[in-house]
């Protein structure tokens, strides 16, 4: 999630791959087990960013 979040702030695209599809699923075997995941995820990420420095 963090590379994402930085991906959109830097304005960075990707292009889908193969790899993509497995790292998926294993976010929705997680979120099926805790329905906290995300939230916990979401604020691991906001902290990451926060420590790195931002664009300007």
């Amino acid at each position: 999630m963090t590379s994402a979040f930085l991906g959109s702030d830097l304005g960075l695209s990707s292009e889908p791959r193969p790899d993509h599809a497995r790292y998926f699923a294993g976010w929705l075997s997680v979120l099926k087990a805790d329905d906290r995941a995300i939230c916990t995820a979401a604020s691991a990420v906001a902290k990451a960013l926060d420590f790195l420095p931002h664009p300007e």
